[in-house]
């Protein structure tokens, strides 16, 4: 049978483990299927907002030649010490998506006008 440990006093339980992590309320040792899980966390369309700095794309190319990864996500190195909570990066994933979106929008226009001039021509 899979060792199990019981709710204890302050609410933590343990699914395949007698040891559960005291600084979580479920520790599973294995993994886990579900139909559905709802995370509730803060999220991303702060990106939107007037006032948000985007970081320009040369900005973000440098950032990545001296770290290897992108600004605001975590290194492979973080990850591996420190794990992943889905909620963050699900949040952190939607703000690389937004802001490449207004990268993109960006670009269009810039095509657009580059294409209107030769137009002209």
């Amino acid at each position: 049978m899979t060792p199990f440990a019981p709710l204890t006093d302050d609410g933590v339980v343990g699914i395949g483990t007698t040891a559960p992590d005291p600084a979580y309320k479920l520790s599973v040792d294995g993994s886990i299927r579900a139909d559905e899980i709802v995370v509730e966390s803060g999220w991303s369309d702060f990106v939107f907002d007037r006032d948000y700095d985007l970081l320009p794309l040369e900005a973000e190319e440098t950032f990545i030649q001296e770290n290897g990864h992108l600004p605001d996500v975590p290194s492979a190195e973080e990850v591996e010490a420190d794990g992943v909570t889905v909620g963050e990066t699900q949040a952190i994933l939607l703000q690389k998506i937004e802001e490449l979106t207004l990268h993109l929008i960006a670009q269009e226009k810039r095509i657009q006008e580059l294409e209107a001039k030769l137009g002209d021509r």
